[in-house]
């Protein structure tokens, strides 16, 4: 959720941390690929969770879900959100069936360095209406992507990416925001898909060493969302479908590294390139509202 502005400078990663981060990127995607295989009619939650537990602790990688605090500890390595569910759900019994959307979302901490990453994956096949849903979420990520280079200050990208959402028809959830990201899953800065008078305060210039883990959360209707009474899963208060992806991004005096790319098949968002990074543009806009 936005908090209040801490006025803390981001921790500015050097290219040995951002190459430590990737390592860490490299296992999250692995792990999602997991998750896509696994995924099908007549799968239940739990099973995916799993195993992408038992592929964490192969790897000698620590999962940052599991007990992260709150009224009751988060129990999973993954959020395994299914259709109205935004965010944050609970893996249990719940069998996938043909339709479902399942948000997928889960980070670990390898070598000191954390990465963070989350997935849509339509079950089987789904209604026209949701895989527009699906595509125009990954659009909005991938917008983030390309301007992050191109920006001086986040919300120059945040706009862009609402109003991509909202010409397609669509709503982005204001109640929750992505994050900084590298020692510990969550740092400064706060990283929202929006903007309004309160963003605008946190605002933060763009500049290389910033990490950030970018996560729209897409709505089919309306923004607004409600937690249930597991403390944890968030859901649509008007129950219509959501999407969840997320990328944890490094901006560097080249470009605009993805941290979490996938150098495999399966991947949602194209890499930029063989060396996953997009070039920097020079003579960017000014300052916000400009």
């Amino acid at each position: 959720m936005l908090r209040a502005n801490t006025n803390r400078p981001p921790e500015l990663k050097s290219a040995r941390e951002l190459a430590l981060m990737r390592e860490a990127g490299k296992l999250v995607a692995r792990a999602l690929r997991i998750c896509r295989e696994m995924a099908k009619p007549g799968t239940q939650t739990i099973e995916i969770d799993r195993a992408v537990e038992a592929f964490y602790a192969r790897h000698n990688a620590v999962p940052m879900f599991k007990g992260y605090p709150g009224k009751t500890p988060f129990p999973a390595v993954t959020c395994l959100s299914v259709n109205e569910q935004v965010v944050h759900g609970i893996p249990g019994p719940r069998v996938l069936k043909e339709g479902d959307l399942l948000k997928v979302d889960t980070a670990c901490r390898l070598n000191g360095w954390c990465a963070d990453r989350a997935i849509t994956i339509p079950i089987g096949t789904v209604s026209p209406e949701k895989a527009r849903l699906v595509r125009v979420g990954e659009e909005v990520l991938q917008l983030a992507i390309d301007l992050l280079g191109r920006k001086k200050w986040w919300t120059e990208v945040a706009s862009a990416m609402q109003r991509h959402a909202e010409q397609a028809g669509f709503s982005v959830v204001t109640a929750y925001v992505g994050h900084g990201i590298g020692r510990t899953m969550h740092e400064n800065p706060q990283v929202p898909n929006y903007v309004d008078k309160e963003t605008r305060k946190g605002d933060f210039r763009l500049e290389p060493g910033l990490t950030l883990a970018v996560e729209p959360m897409v709505n089919m209707r309306r923004p607004e969302v409600d937690t249930l009474a597991d403390h944890w899963t968030v859901v649509t208060r008007d129950r219509m479908p959501s999407v969840h992806v997320e990328h944890t991004l490094a901006l560097t005096a080249q470009g605009v590294q993805v941290i979490t790319a996938d150098e495999g098949a399966f991947d949602d968002v194209p890499a930029p390139a063989a060396d996953q990074v997009r070039p920097a543009v020079t003579g960017g806009p000014g300052e916000p509202g400009a």
